[in-house]
């Protein structure tokens, strides 16, 4: 069997083992019939062996924060840019919620827009446009 696949199916890191010397006792493996006329000696020595453990995941690099964006009290009379990333069944959620729009709160001025790119990508004429024009903006990125 597969080393890794048998540790990972115990629970254990194979990153966990690095430079130990590890047998049957030390991962609580069945003895055999000489292990048992070992005894409390056996157990011993093997409850004090350490373990060097790796951390995987490394150090994650530092991030900026940013705070959240001031809420409007309303949104009687404001403008909404509906933003479509192009993900699949994005623009007809968006459609949708511009009918809504409409028939539920007609003071609001929803503007769909369709963004350049895909969703991960920068689209700063978008974005200066919604600066400049809008009030909030709801985007459709799909999952």
């Amino acid at each position: 069997m597969n080393r890794r696949k048998m540790l990972s199916l115990l629970g254990i890191s194979p990153a966990l083992l690095v430079g130990a010397k590890v047998d049957a006792r030390t991962l609580g493996g069945a003895r055999g019939a000489g292990d048992a006329s070992r005894g409390a000696a056996g157990d011993t020595a093997a409850s004090q062996l350490k373990i060097t453990g790796l951390n995987p995941k490394g150090t994650p690099p530092s991030i900026q924060l940013f705070p959240l964006a001031p809420r409007l009290s309303t949104l009687d009379g404001k403008t909404i840019y509906l933003v479509d990333t192009g993900f699949q069944g994005g623009d007809i959620l968006l459609q949708q919620m511009q009918v809504w729009f409409q028939k539920n709160m007609p003071t609001v001025k929803t503007v769909y827009k369709r963004k350049a790119g895909v969703y991960f990508e920068d689209d700063p004429a978008l974005w200066q446009e919604i600066k400049a024009h809008g009030n909030a903006a709801i985007m459709a990125i799909g999952h």
